[in-house]
C-alpha cells in the first residue's frame, strides 16, 4: 500500500477546491507531429490458434534477447496486433482536449490526402495536413512498452514547409484566440529549432489575441546530438520571450537534459531543476510512475503519483499527463494543483484505456488519495 506525503495530500485537497464545476470550452490547436499506432503483444507461448501467453514484461523480453546474444543465436518473436490508432501529440492531446469540451485543432502529419484513421476521429475538428504520417509499433508489456517507429513527414519538416502547406494567414486564423497550443515531439523534429523561430519571429507578431501558453514535449531527445539539441534550445528559450513556454518529459528525457547541462543525480527532483535552468523557459515539469516536480522561477512542487497494478493501456500515459497539464494552464491552476491535474487524467486512462470527460476527471482528482489505497 503506498501512502501519499504531506506535500500531495495538500496538493489534492487544494485542487479539489480549485477544480470548477464545468469548463467553458475554448479552442487550443495541437501540431505538428501525426502518427497511426499500431498496438501490438510479443507472444511467449502458443497453445492454440485462438490462445496463447504474451510475454508479460520489458524484463522478461530482455532476458529472452540477453539469453540469444549469450547463445549467439538470432531470436524470432510472434507479434498479435491488438488494435490501431491515431497516436503521437496531435492526436492524443486532441483526442483529449475533445473529450473534455473544447474545440481543438489540428496542424499535423496527417496523409496526402488526409488518412482514414485521422478523418474517421477528427474528422469533426479543424484539420491541416503537413504530409505523410509516421507509424509506430507499440509493443505493451505489464511494466511499460517498447516502441519501434517510422517517422514520415516530421523528419524534415520546417518552417517554410509548415508555411507552404498551410500557409500564414490560416495558421494566424487557427492560432488566433486558441487558449494554448501545444507542440510535439521535439526528438522526432530535427528542424523544430526553425519552427521556434518562425513561430516567434514571423506568426506571434500578426497575432491580435495570442494564446498565453505553449507546451512543448520534448520526447526522447537521447536519440538527437548534443549540438542539434544545443541549437533547440537557443530557439526555445528565445520563443519564451514571446509565449509562457512550458516543457513537459519524463524521467528519463528529463535525465538527458539534466546531464546536458553537466548535472548527474539519482534525485528526480534536482534533475527537474536541472533541466528548467538549461532550457530557459518559464515552466520545466518532470513526471514519472512515482512522482512529478514542476518548476518556475517562483519554485518547485512535487506531487506523489498513484499507481496501479493493472493498467489497462501505458501507451501514451505521458501524453496525458501533457493533456491535463495543460488544461491545468488553460483554467491557471498552481504549480502543485497542475500536477495533480496531470496526473489525474493519466491516472484515468491507463486504468479505463481512454481520456476522461471533464466530470471523470474532477472525480479522479476529488478521489486522488484514495488511488494510492487501492494500488
Amino acid at each position: 500500500m503506498e501512502t501519499p506525503d504531506e506535500t500531495t495530500v495538500r496538493a489534492a485537497d487544494s485542487c479539489r477546491e480549485s477544480l470548477p464545476e464545468r469548463v467553458d470550452g475554448g479552442r487550443v490547436l495541437f501540431g505538428f507531429d501525426g502518427y497511426i499506432d499500431r498496438v501490438r503483444e510479443f507472444v511467449s507461448e502458443r497453445q492454440s490458434a485462438d490462445t496463447y501467453e504474451r510475454v508479460p514484461t520489458l524484463d522478461a523480453f530482455a532476458e529472452r534477447v540477453n539469453d540469444s546474444v549469450e547463445a549467439e543465436s538470432s531470436l524470432t518473436f510472434e507479434w498479435i496486433q491488438d488494435g490501431v490508432r491515431t497516436g503521437g501529440h496531435v492526436s492524443h492531446l486532441a483526442r483529449a482536449f475533445d473529450r473534455m469540451g473544447f474545440e481543438p485543432g489540428v496542424v499535423g502529419c496527417l496523409g496526402d490526402p488526409v488518412e482514414e484513421p485521422f478523418v474517421e476521429e477528427f474528422g469533426h475538428l479543424p484539420l491541416e495536413t503537413l504530409g505523410s504520417p509516421g507509424y509506430t509499433d507499440a509493443v505493451e508489456f505489464g511494466d511499460g512498452k517498447l516502441m519501434l517507429t517510422e517517422i514520415g513527414a516530421l523528419m524534415t519538416l520546417d518552417w517554410a514547409g509548415i508555411e507552404s502547406r498551410v500557409g500564414l494567414d490560416r495558421l494566424a486564423e487557427l492560432v488566433d484566440g486558441a487558449e494554448l497550443v501545444g507542440m510535439g515531439y521535439w526528438s522526432e523534429m530535427p528542424e523544430l529549432p526553425d519552427v521556434a523561430r518562425g513561430l516567434r519571429e514571423e506568426l506571434w507578431p500578426t497575432l491580435s489575441d495570442p494564446p498565453e501558453t505553449l507546451l512543448l514535449d520534448p520526447g526522447d531527445l537521447r536519440k538527437r546530438g548534443p549540438d542539434v539539441v544545443a541549437a533547440g534550445v537557443e530557439q526555445v528559450s528565445a520563443l519564451d520571450d514571446a509565449v509562457r513556454v512550458v516543457v513537459s518529459a519524463n524521467r528519463y528525457e528529463t535525465r538527458y537534459l539534466a546531464r546536458l547541462a553537466g548535472v548527474e543525480s539519482d534525485d528526480f527532483g534536482r534533475e527537474s531543476q536541472a533541466a528548467f535552468d538549461h532550457l530557459g523557459v518559464s515552466r520545466f515539469a518532470g513526471h514519472g510512475i512515482e512522482e512529478a516536480h514542476l518548476v518556475d522561477e517562483a519554485g518547485t512542487a512535487t506531487v506523489g503519483v498513484p499507481r496501479t497494478d493493472d493498467p489497462v493501456l501505458t501507451t501514451s500515459s505521458g501524453d496525458h499527463f501533457n493533456a491535463g497539464l495543460a488544461l491545468a494552464h488553460v483554467l491557471d491552476l498552481g504549480r502543485a494543483e497542475s500536477l495533480v491535474v496531470g496526473n489525474a487524467v493519466a491516472g484515468h486512462f491507463v486504468r479505463t484505456g481512454s481520456p476522461p470527460t471533464y466530470d471523470e476527471l474532477r472525480a479522479f482528482a476529488s478521489g486522488y488519495l484514495d488511488y494510492f489505497d487501492a494500488a
